[in-house]
């Protein structure tokens, strides 16, 4: 690996843009301490850390890289973003026009990427004004000045919906320009950002056998998460002889590759995202029963129990969506390849679904056990280790860094230098 790592630097190409991605790294990373027009820096990290137990304002925090517990300008962090392009995903699947878009290739993927965009900023507006309800209350014990007016308001969700856009142009611009998709990049920064306070803050460095054991835990898990990410279930193709004037084509063999965890973390943002809708809603109405929802949902055995029901859910709604086993059949179809001992049409289909449900249920369970466990864990020991070092941090920072070594080294294949895959 270092070899490979030394390759990529002997080529100036990929020398400039790994600069460049650490460049907007350290941007973004600078913009987390700017703070937000009438708010103190860092006015809610106490409030954050007296709220420790619940879930759902973790992960936002984990997503911000400590910036929404420093309500600086990227409070909001890249979750809008991640939002909007997961429901941009989705509704491809029911609007005519989106799917055509996507067919058009370059000139579509523009379009649709515009219209996410769009939806970025509507939903960042929508998350700054229930931030800024929610934190004004007393819910979570997170309290900002209450009866803050009126033109500081409005700056304060300015200034949080313009750090959302300028997150969003960083994450575009390192996909363009760097190595690695941007938002991933960004997403991986902010939770390797966690890491040392977590280190300085946990109670975990006053007792040296909970550390070892934390350590050799997340040592332990890694190779399991690398090794669960790269699992394929192969569905060998044929493809039968045909003749085009003198040639003979086909008679090839191949497969189709199904992740055994084809949704990522997709499930989990999802999951999340849902239990604390309760409580923005509560904050945008002050309703009891919605805050004592909101409350409960926040973590204890009920946030564990339908964490894990909806990452499950989730992770075949999702999967459905990004793969077609009706349209896989009919390319297979199309090309001429078939399944052997499987005849073409509905019955390849059938075979399909039923070889991608029967490892998209494994996969939904490992990501809901990645996910749940260390929440578990956390309600119980309290240690900001296990926050740092949790199931989907790890998930998020295997899943980036195997994607970014894998883009790197079709870079290096390209100028024949050898990459980090034997």
């Amino acid at each position: 690996m270092l070899s490979a790592i030394l390759n990529a630097f002997k080529v100036p190409e990929l020398r400039k843009k790994i600069f460049f991605t650490l460049a907007i790294i350290a941007l973004y990373r600078l913009g987390s301490f700017v703070p937000v027009p009438g708010i103190p820096l860092g006015a809610l990290t106490d409030a954050f850390q007296a709220t420790g137990e619940n879930t759902a304002m973790v992960f936002l925090n984990l997503f911000s890289g400590n910036a929404l517990a420093n309500f600086s300008v990227f409070a909001l962090g890249i979750m809008p973003y991640i939002t909007a392009s997961i429901i941009m995903q989705l509704m491809q699947g029911v609007i005519p026009s989106l799917q055509r878009w996507a067919r058009e290739g370059q000139s579509g993927q523009k379009k649709i990427t515009q219209i996410t965009r769009y939806v970025t900023l509507f939903l960042g507006l929508i998350n700054a004004i229930g931030y800024l309800l929610l934190f004004q209350s007393s819910q979570f014990g997170i309290v900002l000045p209450a009866g803050l007016e009126g033109i500081t308001s409005v700056v304060i969700v300015f200034a949080l919906v313009a750090g959302v856009a300028f997150i969003m142009w960083m994450g575009e611009l390192i996909t363009q320009r760097g190595i690695g998709n941007g938002m991933s990049i960004i997403i991986f920064s902010s939770i390797i950002d966690g890491v040392p306070s977590a280190i300085f803050t946990s109670s975990a460095t006053q007792t040296p056998v909970l550390t070892v054991v934390i350590i050799l835990t997340v040592l332990a898990v890694i190779p399991g998460i690398v090794l669960i990410e790269r699992a394929q279930r192969r569905i060998p193709v044929n493809y039968a002889k045909r003749i085009q004037g003198r040639r003979v084509m086909g008679g090839t063999s191949t497969y189709i590759p199904l992740k055994v965890n084809g949704a990522g973390v997709i499930p989990i943002i999802f999951a999340s995202a849902l239990l604390y809708f309760p409580a923005q809603l509560a904050a945008f109405f002050n309703v009891d029963w919605l805050t004592t929802a909101a409350n409960a949902l926040s973590s204890g055995w009920l946030n564990w129990i339908l964490n894990a029901v909806l990452i499950v859910f989730f992770c075949f709604f999702y999967t459905s969506m990004v793969f077609n086993p009706d349209q896989t059949a009919d390319n297979l179809r199309k090309q001429g390849g078939f399944i052997p001992g499987v005849r073409p049409g509905q019955n390849t289909v059938q075979y399909i679904k039923n070889v991608l449900n029967r490892i998209t249920l494994p996969g939904g369970i490992y990501i809901a056990a990645i996910a749940v466990i260390p929440s578990i864990l956390f309600f119980f020991i309290g240690d900001s280790l296990i926050t740092a070092f949790g199931g989907t941090s790890i998930l998020i920072m295997v899943g980036v860094a195997l994607d970014t070594m894998s883009k790197l080294e079709s870079q290096l294949k390209m100028h024949h230098y050898e990459g980090f895959f034997k």
